[in-house]
């Protein structure tokens, strides 16, 4: 099955190069800011100068045609210059990830560069003894013209320490497009352990293209991406600003924060954010929750994103719940695109936004859309697997992940190859329907559903799970549910031989840097998941009318502990004969008196009821095991020892000083350790309603 999308754009083989587009902007436009990064902003003119001494200066270090250069810089408005410089020079470009050093020299290695561009502090960190020839950027910033060059402005320059004594013609902007088929930029995979994946000329351009076809950029546009620079969005997206006249806002020192991204886009009336889903919950979503404690359904476009025109998302699944729920925070006639594409696409292959839904879909928290190929794209499904091909005739490209083209014509996501779970007796599982399924409980925000070998016994299904943005502790939210609960649920949904046999709830699924779920830094599963009580339907994102499903429960539990009493009543003149007899009692006081017989026979009956049934709602509470079971313990006696303790009373001699000492520290001191227990128990501290609980989670821009 194939789906494709034409386009004017790529009918002929051109020459053009991303290079050229953005040096016609730099001619067209010198003035118009092109990096917005603080004091390191420049124009369009500038950020073309410097790109053109930085290519001079590669050029005289001996740079070979076609050379591989890594970039790995903190600064991003100084890694743009160097991405440019090295178009210019005649080469390609890799970024890699600087913020962690460990998976930057794990990109170093894949990517095997011979030429690494990076500061001082970097090039120790990204140094494993024997890698590529360094070049130092904050070596050559007087002569590029960069933020930390100490020369005057005054001071004459010499245009020969700007440039090699002699420049190939054919290797600076604006000469003859590179061969055919060059490498442009190699581009890294988003799993935990990178790929290298070379891009040529052609396809970044074609997908610089493809996705103007589709975004309709314009030169008013203010780009702002989140992720780090050595992602796929970032590493070949930056064209979609700098080849479109636009600018890129970039964090001025180092990477982006989430409360930073709020800030820089309402100061600079950001236009186009790129980012993950995970973020853009975080962004629009969760923080308003958390800020407001009102559902994000109910609070409407949210005024610090009003400048938004366009937000575009990639990097993994994004379900049509939240995609819904992300369109309502922006302001009318904004858009929220679902992109899709791997990094041999450069980053794009199909684009969904919720108006090409020809009506609304039952189960929207269980299917994630990736819509339609971009112009010049075609998505093919073979054997279940989505393959993209991109423009003239290229061989497509195998994705790795399932999908299936519905009757309306659009593509939808169907998980990852790779994530299949084998089970005993060697049937394969695909986790993603599994996973959907499981998101539809209210509780349950994010799954990941993974097979997992114990020391003992066959391999489990255990089901990681998350709550929606805003967390499980704001009010009216239900909680993340337990094992039972969700099996519950499960029920008539999925075979039962597919249900997980353990929740681990999370405050959030470990993510890439790229954004994808990362399935191998889930913890093992060591802690068993307690009950979490169950709510009405309302919509992950709505308020939600907690603890009317426990209805039923309790008017069970309130019967038998009638029933109980009742029973106890019965029982009082058999096991106490005359203990209960008002024989000589004048009224008001027999009628009291009966009263307080009634009142401790419904005690113990509630209290034998609480002793069986109470300690799994106590455990809800997440307040210590020990401390629980005691206390649990505590109450169940304060309700039980009622009814013994006062007809044995009763029946004893006021002058008995035994049978007195032996009633007073069987019950009176008891109840006193009871309600000490108790009293502990209440102004304890309640655990982390988590089984997982990273120290990271604490921290203000987490």
């Amino acid at each position: 099955m194939t789906q494709g999308s034409e386009s004017v754009r790529f009918g002929k083989r051109t020459t053009d190069t991303v290079l050229h587009r953005f040096e016609q902007w730099a001619r067209d436009t010198p003035g118009a800011r092109a990096l917005i990064a603080g004091p390191d902003s420049l124009t369009y003119g500038e950020l073309d100068a410097r790109a053109d001494r930085l290519a001079h200066r590669l050029l005289g270090s001996g740079l070979p045609p076609g050379a591989l250069v890594a970039v790995g810089t903190a600064r991003q408005s100084e890694l743009v210059v160097a991405l440019l410089a090295v178009l210019k020079a005649g080469g390609s470009y890799t970024v890699v990830d600087v913020e962690s050093p460990r998976s930057g020299r794990r990109q170093l290695a894949a990517a095997e560069p011979p030429v690494l561009l990076t500061d001082a502090a970097q090039h120790a960190a990204l140094d494993n003894g024997g890698g590529p020839r360094v070049l130092r950027l904050d070596a050559e910033a007087a002569a590029i013209g960069g933020p930390r060059a100490e020369q005057p402005a005054d001071r004459p320059t010499d245009p020969s320490a700007d440039r090699p004594a002699v420049v190939p013609a054919d290797r600076l902007g604006g000469a003859a497009a590179p061969p055919p088929g060059r490498t442009a930029a190699v581009l890294f995979t988003g799993s935990a352990e990178p790929r290298a994946v070379p891009v040529s000329h052609a396809l970044l351009l074609a997908a610089h293209e493809a996705w103007a076809e589709v975004a309709r950029p314009t030169p008013q546009d203010r780009h702002l991406f989140t992720g780090g620079p050595d992602v796929t969005a970032f590493a070949a997206g930056w064209t979609r600003a700098l080849c479109s006249g636009g600018a890129l806002v970039l964090p001025p020192r180092s990477a982006w924060q989430p409360g930073d991204i709020r800030t820089a886009v309402g100061t600079e009336r950001v236009t186009v954010l790129h980012t993950d889903p995970a973020r853009a919950a975080r962004l629009l979503i969760e923080d308003a929750e958390q800020a407001t404690l009102t559902p994000a359904a109910h609070l409407g476009a949210d005024p610090a994103y009003r400048s938004l025109r366009l937000l575009a998302v990639s990097g993994d699944r994004l379900y049509l719940d939240e995609q819904a729920t992300l369109q309502m925070r922006l302001r009318p006639g904004a858009r929220v695109l679902n992109v899709y594409g791997p990094a041999e696409c450069a980053g794009i292959g199909t684009w969904f936004e919720l108006p090409q839904l020809p009506h609304p879909l039952d189960d929207p928290e269980q299917i994630s859309l990736l819509g339609t190929a971009f112009p010049g794209f075609r998505a093919e499904v073979h054997g279940g697997e989505i393959r993209l091909v991109p423009p003239d005739g290229a061989d497509a490209v195998p994705t790795g992940d399932l999908g299936l083209l519905r009757e309306d014509g659009l593509l939808e996501y169907g998980g990852r190859i790779r994530d299949r779970i084998t089970l005993p007796g060697g049937r394969v599982l695909d986790p993603y329907p599994v996973e959907s399924a499981i998101r539809s409980h209210e509780g349950i925000g994010a799954v990941i559903l993974k097979g997992v070998d114990g020391p003992r016994g066959p391999r489990r299904l255990v089901a990681y799970a998350a709550p929606p943005p805003g967390g499980p502790t704001r009010p009216g939210r239900v909680g993340l549910p337990d094992i039972e609960e969700l099996r519950d649920h499960l029920a008539g949904k999925v075979l039962r031989e597919e249900s997980p046999r353990t929740v681990i709830r999370l405050r959030t699924l470990p993510r890439t840097t790229a954004g994808q779920e990362d399935r191998d830094a889930l913890p093992l599963p060591i802690l068993p998941a307690a009950a979490k009580p169950a709510g009405s339907k309302s919509g992950k994102y709505g308020a939600a009318a907690a603890g009317q499903g426990e209805t039923p429960a309790g008017c069970a539990a309130g019967c038998g502990g009638v029933g109980l009493g009742f029973v106890a009543m019965i029982l009082t003149n058999l096991l106490w004969p005359g203990s209960t007899d008002l024989t000589g009692v004048p009224q008001p006081w027999a009628f009291l008196f009966s009263l307080l017989y009634l009142f401790e026979c419904a005690a113990f009956g509630i209290g034998v009821v609480f002793l069986f049934g109470g300690r799994a709602r106590m455990l809800r509470q997440r307040r210590g095991p020990s401390l629980t079971v005691a206390a649990h313990l505590a109450v169940s006696y304060l309700l039980l020892s009622w009814w013994p303790q006062d007809n044995l009373y009763r029946l004893a001699a006021k002058q008995d000083w035994p049978r007195q000492a032996a009633l007073v520290y069987a019950f009176n001191i008891p109840l006193m350790i009871a309600g000490v227990v108790v009293a502990a128990y209440v102004v304890s501290k309640p655990a982390d309603p988590f089984d997982f609980h990273d120290p990271t989670d604490d921290w203000p821009d987490r």
